[in-house]
């Protein structure tokens, strides 16, 4: 299919031009581009549906996919309706698994196919999604394509054109690294130069625990002019994705790993990006004497903590309990922004969930003055859940107690994504 063919096709499509073309559900494609939509798009998907689109390309070419719009049942995690993409033939590496009606950045193979699978519940919601694939060289840096798997016990990883110039507009990275089972990865950056933006939208670096991008497994978003602090996986697998926009660039990076041993001790380090909604975790956020010499005293407003927080709730504390150095808070939820990984229970139409403090001194609960929460009163609460949806809030997470403002300024936060 020719470039202008496909212009007048997504025409057709997107501004409801007469003689529109059906959408079947699944397909292989073949031509050096093209376009694909759900079952009847722009109409109703149908409900409990399981449809697979392949795409071939020439060999020594990668498949760009770039979805123009999407509009699939809402969830955090995706659990319902969803379009998994897949690099190489199903069940190959997955690249991302994509729902709701924000439009990810372009998705990029390490090969000459692709595969899409979308699926749908008993209860649909939504006109599907259209994408456009095409044909391209891989960037190349080197005799290294622009991502791939990583297995040797140290090794590199940087943007196309590193360092002679800047980043390519329109590029998507991965890399998967993987390690032995018995350990785990530490990434640095040596260099980092990513357009900044407050909430890391058009360009960035994130990171993922695990092999695909996942937010629930997201350890970090970054942008800026500074490099992130070190990041260490939880286990033995990470996935890196970089992806640049259609506007403007910049330098880039140049990222450094390493295997280590799933005993090494790491420490939690303080956020060093420049964009401040960034923060880094450790391997495993638990309670230590290092954590817990930080001074009790919040640092940054709410809108810094959002966007790297893995769950954002607001709640009232029904009760703590003080166990060695941490305190167990049982929480009654008002309002879920996040969910993240966090467990949540429901009797009737009441929410609850469990709060672990990591150090009892900071935040410090006192029922009438202090630094933190009293038993009685709604917070705010953002922090990390651990992979049993255990929520953990350390001394440099957000929580505080709600005020007029918080409401607006949250409502405002969920209608942008991060």
């Amino acid at each position: 299919m020719s470039a202008m063919a496909m212009v007048l096709l997504l025409s057709s499509v997107v501004y409801g031009q007469p003689h529109r073309p059906s959408f079947p559900c699944g397909g292989n494609f073949t031509d050096d581009s093209g376009v694909i939509g759900s079952q009847g798009y722009p109409g109703v998907y149908p409900a409990n549906s399981k449809c697979v689109w392949r795409i071939t390309v020439p060999e020594g070419k990668v498949v760009v996919l770039s979805f123009r719009f999407l509009d699939l049942e809402s969830d955090t995690l995706c659990r319902y309706d969803f379009v998994d993409v897949y690099s190489g033939q199903s069940p190959g590496h997955r690249l991302g698994r994509f729902c709701g009606t924000h439009l990810p950045g372009a998705l990029v193979s390490t090969g000459n196919k692709m595969v899409l699978q979308m699926v749908s519940d008993a209860n649909t919601a939504g006109s599907g999604f259209l994408a456009a694939y095409s044909a391209a060289k891989p960037h190349k840096q080197g005799e290294q394509y622009c991502g791939g798997r990583l297995e040797k016990p140290t090794g590199s990883f940087k943007t196309p054109n590193w360092p002679e110039k800047d980043y390519p507009a329109g590029v998507s990275c991965f890399w998967h690294i993987v390690a032995p089972r018995n350990q785990i990865i530490e990434v640095k950056f040596e260099k980092f130069d990513v357009e900044r933006d407050s909430y890391c939208r058009y360009d960035y670096v994130a990171i993922f625990n695990g092999a695909e991008i996942n937010d629930a497994k997201r350890i970090g978003k970054y942008c800026g002019d500074s490099p992130p602090a070190p990041v260490f996986s939880d286990g033995s697998q990470l996935f890196i994705q970089f992806l640049s926009d259609l506007s403007l660039t910049a330098d880039g990076f140049i990222g450094h790993y390493k295997f280590r041993p799933k005993k090494f001790s790491t420490t939690t380090i303080a956020p060093t990006t420049t964009s401040p909604l960034v923060t880094t975790r450790t391997t495993s956020l638990k309670y230590s004497a290092a954590l817990c010499q930080q001074r009790c005293k919040k640092s940054g407003a709410l809108e810094w903590h959002y966007c790297s927080s893995d769950f954002v709730i607001t709640g009232t504390v029904i009760s703590t309990v003080t166990r060695g150095g941490s305190v167990h808070a049982s929480i009654s939820i008002i309002s879920v922004y996040k969910e993240g990984k966090l467990s949540i229970q429901q009797a009737g139409k009441a929410l609850s969930t469990k709060i672990i403090i990591l150090c009892k001194k900071c935040p410090f609960i006192r029922r009438v003055h202090g630094c933190w929460v009293s038993p009685g009163l709604s917070y705010v609460f953002m922090g990390q859940a651990d992979a049993q949806g255990r929520g953990k809030v350390a001394p440099h997470h957000f929580v505080g107690v709600i005020k007029p403002s918080t409401q607006k300024s949250l409502n405002t936060l969920r209608s942008q994504r991060c």
